[in-house]
């Protein structure tokens, strides 16, 4: 927590020490909340923004500001994705006892961390505050979203309408504060003087929470690796394949970056992805494709992530037929020297070519040494063989099996996997989580601990160590 002399430094900091005095005063009042409390207020935060009328409302209003993916995709995020994650999270007991341990005598009690500071993305700022927002309400906590300069009004009008459903049912407006006008110092100081970060956004801010000083849940970088095997459902792989690389014209860093196709099924796969609208570009194209994305070489161009085949390929300088869905590009190598097998934020797909299962896996390694290791990867196949072999072989959190990827890895009807946007990627990917984040990496425990019914007995060296190693030790 922030000193007083520490936010008295700037007129920026003191204007968020303030809204911070706020929040903390709002989540006072809900400490001792019970769960009936907590559940109703997340119901009423989430219905005031994905009712029918609004949630199409809210759709188009993103996409009129921030000019990234298209309205299929925002809708879709904000009329389902905010009920499922909801629908996740309901029947979770986040209020008082949570967890008991019979076996080692532990009772784990949920306590609040107290004001998150989240940061959300201008690819997803339609459901990202409020996934956020009831994970933090989930545990008794209040929220400031610091969201990306180009998506502040949606955010603003999202909070709100928020806000205004907490006031109905009897909660604190204050548990949601949105920052109406962001800028870097502001959320940085946000993030300062808060109680735990919940960082989603670029590289540089998400390195940004983690220097902070503030305890920090951040996300790595996406790039995810496609394998599809020989024993593979084609059909069903490129109909996947397509919802994934085309889902909100490839906003969601999940979006199917390099696809490895084994070579038994090379062929006639890649003939299903171009009868999907996958248009596979010739050097010089590729070449113009590339500029386009990197103009300055290294960083990705904002002015084609998350737009329409049609718009990027005129902005390269290039013609597609008019039923082009996604790009396709022929790639062998990984790393800097190969752009196209980084994160492209594009309807853009690497593809690659693989002689086995075991060639799949280096590759996915190769590349996701570049970018992305640690976040997800994924493979079209009913070899529990090879599943298990890709899941084992590669530095990743989340293996998706015959899944489409973006719409999956954070959580879907479809799956298990917790609901999030926030996409913990372990130590591979420079985080201290590998969850999906929710409202448990949202609270604090305590661990209450009792003597167990029989004391335990270290067992004797032989039975402990083992005479092997005794006699080897000596």
């Amino acid at each position: 927590m922030a000193t007083a002399e520490m936010i008295a430094e700037t007129p920026v900091a003191a204007e968020v020490a303030e809204l911070i005095a706020r929040s903390r005063a709002a989540q006072a009042q809900i400490e001792n909340a019970t769960q009936e409390q907590v559940d109703y207020w997340i119901r009423g935060m989430v219905y005031a923004v994905c009712k029918p009328g609004l949630a199409e409302e809210i759709a188009r209003e993103t996409v009129d500001e921030t000019q990234l993916g298209n309205y299929e995709g925002k809708f879709k995020k904000i009329f389902v994705k905010t009920r499922a994650t909801l629908m996740d999270i309901i029947n979770d007991k986040s209020v008082g006892v949570i967890e008991e341990d019979a076996e080692r005598n532990i009772v784990k009690i949920a306590k609040p961390v107290g004001v998150i500071g989240a940061l959300s993305p201008s690819t997803n700022p339609e459901a990202t505050p409020v996934i956020k927002a009831i994970s933090a309400v989930k545990g008794r906590n209040s929220i400031i979203i610091c969201p990306h300069p180009r998506a502040k009004l949606i955010n603003a009008k999202i909070c709100n309408l928020m806000r205004d459903a907490l006031v109905k049912m009897g909660a604190p407006a204050d548990l949601v504060i949105p920052i109406e006008q962001p800028s870097v110092e502001k959320t940085n100081e946000v993030m300062k003087q808060c109680d735990r970060i919940l960082a989603t956004g670029g590289s540089a801010m998400v390195t940004a929470a983690y220097s902070s000083g503030t305890p920090a849940l951040g996300v790595g970088v996406g790039n995810a690796v496609i394998t599809v095997d020989e024993t593979a459902d084609l059909d069903d792989a490129a109909e996947k394949i397509l919802i994934s690389k085309t889902l909100d014209y490839a906003a969601s860093c999940s979006s199917d970056n390099s696809v490895i196709l084994l070579d038994a099924i090379y062929d006639k796969m890649l003939a299903k992805l171009q009868e999907k609208g996958g248009l596979v570009l010739d050097n010089e194209q590729k070449a113009k494709l590339q500029k386009a994305i990197w103009e300055d070489g290294e960083h990705i161009n904002a002015k084609v992530v998350a737009q329409s085949p049609q718009f990027i390929a005129n902005y390269a300088g290039f013609e597609i037929p008019e039923a082009t869905t996604f790009f396709i590009v022929p790639e062998t190598g990984a790393g800097k020297d190969h752009p196209f097998s980084g994160e492209k934020m594009t309807v853009t797909m690497a593809l690659y070519r693989a002689r086995d299962i075991d060639e799949a896996i280096a590759l996915t390694n190769a590349i996701q040494a570049y970018q992305g290791q640690g976040h997800s990867c994924g493979i079209y196949s009913q070899s529990d063989e090879n599943i298990m072999k890709l899941a084992k072989g590669t530095r990743t959190s989340r293996v998706m099996v015959n899944q489409p990827q973006a719409a999956s890895n954070s959580g879907n009807l479809w799956n298990g996997m917790r609901q999030t946007f926030s996409l913990g990627c372990g130590s591979w990917g420079g985080n201290g989580t590998n969850n999906n984040v929710t409202w448990r990496d949202l609270i604090n425990e305590t661990w209450v601990s009792k003597p167990l019914t029989q004391t335990k007995v270290i067992p004797s060296d032989e039975e402990l160590f083992g005479k092997d190693i005794i006699e080897a030790i000596g």
